[in-house]
């Protein structure tokens, strides 16, 4: 079982940098084109064409590139209204409750937004200056929803094992740290 966590680890470590990696760069992208842009309106009169459509675009991928990681690591906007109600030794109970509903959110977003991306590219939509075809971006989109909802998926099969003291995988179950 060790050996089998310990790939795990590996796995989910090299899709994090691969994630982390474009998204970084993405965001590079976005300030060099901003700067550029920018630069090229104010000193030469000249600005770069379709740099807002761009921009948008890099967003909208950044975003969504970024959404696996922030659900495999939790570092999601959470609530802790639950906590006080939640003994914590039951704490697993609820953590898995609530990753299968953000599992099965995530992967109802997914599916209906592949849907878009089929539709984006049945119809031809493409961005209005640079004719970029929208349903790659969907495309994308929808990839990391679904991802999102594997990892989310994960985790609260993590949590289930965890609760059956099956793997320790740290974090709010684990012992020794105190659960706020």
């Amino acid at each position: 079982m060790q050996t089998q966590m310990a790939r795990a680890t590996r796995v989910s470590r090299v899709l994090q940098v691969m994630l982390e990696g474009v998204a970084g760069a993405t965001l590079f992208g976005m300030m060099l084109l901003t700067t550029a842009d920018v630069s090229g309106r104010y000193f030469f009169n000249s600005p770069i064409l379709g740099a807002v459509e761009l921009t948008q675009l890099m967003l909208a991928a950044l975003v969504f590139l970024s959404l696996p990681v922030v659900c495999w690591r939790q570092e999601h906007v959470s609530v802790d209204l639950l906590d006080a109600i939640f003994p914590a030794r039951l704490i697993w109970i609820r953590e898995v409750i609530v990753n299968l509903i953000v599992t099965a959110a995530l992967w109802v977003m997914a599916q209906r937004v592949w849907a878009l991306a089929e539709r984006a590219f049945s119809w031809g939509d493409v961005t209005e200056f640079l004719r970029i075809p929208y349903g790659y971006l969907i495309g994308l989109i929808a990839l990391m929803l679904a991802l999102s909802a594997l990892l989310t998926l994960i985790r609260a099969i993590f949590y289930l094992l965890e609760g059956f003291n099956v793997i320790e995988q740290g974090g709010p179950l684990s012992k020794g740290e105190p659960h706020d």
